[in-house]
């Protein structure tokens, strides 16, 4: 296959990679990624100013690389606007650093990417991979996405679908994979940090209020050595109210 591989890392992220020497075992890869982190820029595109693109060459990789200076939904529509001279099969957004699960999907640059291949009609997949003791498990996670890209048929190769996919950081011992449905809202909590004003405070995220996870969804599974996989749209109507709706405004 012909992969494009995208992140909101950066291109110097050790997960894309560590992703992009697997993909090459097996297949031909272009990257496209931000020249600097770009995590939590959800599906935010760069209109105010021009995009800077340049060719780069990354230790190790064969793949023809470009960094740009946009988000990681820009790396996509550069890609296919100026970049792709031959037709793509797939796109690959990650391998992130840490798991984009629940509905932190709304906020995460490398679903957005994979998001955005897909209004362009492309099969895409969003990888991320937990971090333990600030390591993340980038070489388990391009192994599983290896696997897994060997096991899907050409019913999804041919579809508008994006897969999400999050890798536990548990080595050997992963349960298995569980295709799932996102999990709820876990709250960031804040703190004030040191030397803050009275008319002027200044807010840290200091960590995530815990909570009960629920059954069957990617949160429950990960914290039980699962791989997650859930499948995506970004279709965000609501159907089921159409004509309850209609008939608010007669």
């Amino acid at each position: 296959m012909r992969i494009l591989l995208v992140n909101d890392d950066g291109i110097n992220a050790e997960g894309i990679q560590v992703l992009a020497k697997e993909l090459e075992k097996k297949h031909e890869v272009i990257i496209v990624a931000p020249e600097e982190q770009q995590s939590a820029k959800s599906h935010s595109i760069t209109i105010t100013k021009p995009i800077i693109v340049k060719k780069v060459n990354l230790k190790g990789i064969k793949a023809e690389s470009y960094s740009i200076s946009g988000s990681p939904a820009d790396c996509v529509r550069v890609a296919f606007d100026r970049l792709l001279d031959e037709p793509i099969d797939l796109v690959i957004s990650g391998t992130n650093m840490g798991v984009n699960l629940g509905m932190d999907v709304l906020y995460s640059g490398t679903v957005s990417a994979a998001i955005e291949a897909n209004i362009y009609n492309k099969p895409s997949i969003a990888i991320s991979a937990e971090i333990k003791n600030g390591v993340g498990c980038y070489e388990l996670a391009a192994k599983y996405a290896m696997k897994i890209l060997d096991k899907v048929n050409h019913r999804f190769m041919e579809s508008n679908t994006v897969m999400n996919i999050n890798v536990p950081c548990i080595d050997e011992d992963v349960k298995g994979i569980k295709v799932c449905r996102i999990g709820g809202v876990i709250y960031d909590y804040y703190y004030v940090e040191e030397g803050s004003k009275e008319e002027e405070i200044s807010l840290v995220i200091s960590g995530r209020r815990k909570k009960e996870f629920e059954k069957d969804t990617d949160r429950h599974y990960i914290s039980k050595g699962y791989i997650t996989v859930t499948p995506l749209q970004y279709d965000l109507t609501n159907f089921k109210l159409i004509e309850e709706v209609e008939g608010w405004l007669k």
